[in-house]
């Protein structure tokens, strides 16, 4: 399709994803896990058409690095020329740290 980029996934983002659902199946909600998860790739996937859809990280403020809020997570993202790099995926209320 024209006019997509590709994405990408920093480990941290994966590890991100990874211990949501490893922090549902121990409160015997795996469902809930999964189903948060294909929610949230489901939004970025959508960054692929439309990079330029989420706002700048208040923290940080670099116009190349993005977040998409979609409670209670914070998808934040590295828009490059060539790709877009998913970086973290956050619980909405924490301010963090980058790697």
């Amino acid at each position: 399709m024209a006019g997509t980029m590709p994405i990408t996934f920093a480990e941290s983002a994966v590890q991100d994803l990874e211990d949501i659902l490893d922090y549902y199946a121990d409160q015997a909600m795996p469902q809930v896990g999964s189903r948060l998860v294909a929610e949230i790739i489901a939004d970025i996937e959508l960054l692929a058409s439309q990079p330029r859809m989420g706002r700048m990280v208040p923290e940080f403020e670099h116009d190349f690095l993005l977040e998409l809020i979609r409670p209670p997570f914070r998808i934040v993202y590295r828009m490059d020329r060539e790709q877009v790099r998913i970086v973290r995926v956050w619980r909405s209320e924490r301010l963090r740290k980058l790697p």
